[in-house]
């Protein structure tokens, strides 16, 4: 299996936990609160480790929260290199109300970085040894980060030999964009922020896409459609890939799961095409888990193996 690095460069510790009511002015009682690791890349290694496989996640962290963060990844067996900052990692707050069943998300900003703290996360990729097959970076970039963080790490990835995935959005996304990857996986809105909000039908969106990719941007694209599937673009064809229908318990983690779904399988040598399909089915098996959790096992073996045998739809 081919060597996948994870890069969060604003992970988080969420705190999940349930009240009848949310009411503004009131004193509101708790349930019982949970701890799991949070943030893009984090969230893509434990779902790589939940499907079977291995990746080395990379992360800032600092503060009591940091070292919580360091225990909790620990605790699940996702292999870490943690560097440490002088800021406190960022809590995240999800709190369920059970009266409407409606989830109520509060998610903080996160630690100012120094220069030579985000400095470090780029040293650290160019001197793995050996170099990752595959490098993902995924998740927001906290204060002090630039908005051109993301194409330095593809530059890095690029000069290294690594095929980089990016997950992000806006700025970010578009930096890196500049540098030319691998692979990006945007939802919907995402793409039309970079190519243009007037970009509305299916076909508009499949023909800017591969006008990107033509230009050198990145090589691939799945760009998520939420419940009717994602669109896998290349530089010649496009594929709308519509998932199994599955009892939605919480969308939380549905992206990170993909797209560790995605890299778990070309890690393991299936075919592009393959490798997305199970992305998707890993990103239909977690909307079926409750909270914060991320995709089964066992949800995703059973609905990728109905989508493999599904007729394409090549538009």
């Amino acid at each position: 299996m081919k060597k996948i690095v994870t890069l969060n460069m604003n992970p988080a510790i969420d705190k999940s936990t349930t009240t009848e009511h949310v009411i503004a002015e009131h004193k509101l009682h708790c349930g019982p609160a949970s701890y799991e690791p949070g943030g893009g890349g984090v969230n893509v290694s434990r779902a790589i480790k939940k499907l079977g496989g291995e990746s080395l996640l990379i992360y800032p962290a600092g503060g009591m929260s940091g070292k919580m963060l360091n225990e909790l990844l620990e605790q699940e067996e996702v292999d870490q290199l943690s560097l440490p900052i002088k800021g406190i990692t960022r809590e995240n707050l999800i709190v369920l109300e059970e009266s409407t069943g409606q989830q109520f998300r509060f998610g903080m900003p996160g630690p100012e970085l120094k220069r030579e703290e985000w400095e470090q996360c780029l040293q650290e990729i160019s001197s793995l040894s050996p170099a990752p097959d595959y490098l993902v970076a995924s998740g927001s970039l906290p204060l002090g980060v630039p908005s051109d963080f993301y194409a330095r790490v593809a530059r890095v990835g690029n000069e290294i030999g690594a095929k980089v995935i990016i997950d992000a959005s806006g700025d970010a996304l578009e930096h890196a964009l500049h540098e030319g990857v691998y692979l990006i996986k945007p939802n919907v809105r995402e793409f039309r922020e970079l190519a243009g909000n007037d970009i509305k039908e299916e076909l508009q969106i499949s023909e800017a896409a591969q006008r990107m990719i033509r230009d050198g941007k990145c090589e691939t694209m799945v760009i998520s459609l939420g419940a009717a599937g994602a669109l896998l673009v290349t530089r010649d064809n496009v594929e709308h890939i519509v998932p199994p229908t599955v009892p939605i318990s919480s969308k939380v983690g549905a992206g990170d799961s993909m797209v560790a779904g995605i890299v778990l399988g070309l890690s393991r040598g299936d075919k592009l095409r393959e490798a997305v399909l199970y992305g998707i089915a890993a990103g239909s098996a977690a909307v079926m888990t409750p909270g914060t959790k991320l995709c089964r096992k066992e949800d995703t073996e059973r609905l990728y193996a109905k989508m493999i045998s599904a007729p394409k739809k090549l538009m």
